[in-house]
């Protein structure tokens, strides 16, 4: 799978390095700034009662 996506990216082995270093920070800010927030809502531990 890895192999078929390397690829299907353009360019020589540095650009391909670039484009999926690129690629990998755009979804962990993705993640950060709006999957884990929403996610966070639905957890069960911030109903917390002591």
């Amino acid at each position: 799978m890895y192999r078929a996506l390397w690829r299907a990216l353009p360019g020589p082995a540095l650009v391909k390095l670039l484009i999926v270093l690129v690629l990998l920070t755009a979804v962990f800010f993705l993640l950060m700034d709006v999957v884990f927030p929403w996610l966070s809502q639905l957890m069960p531990y911030n109903d917390v009662a002591v």
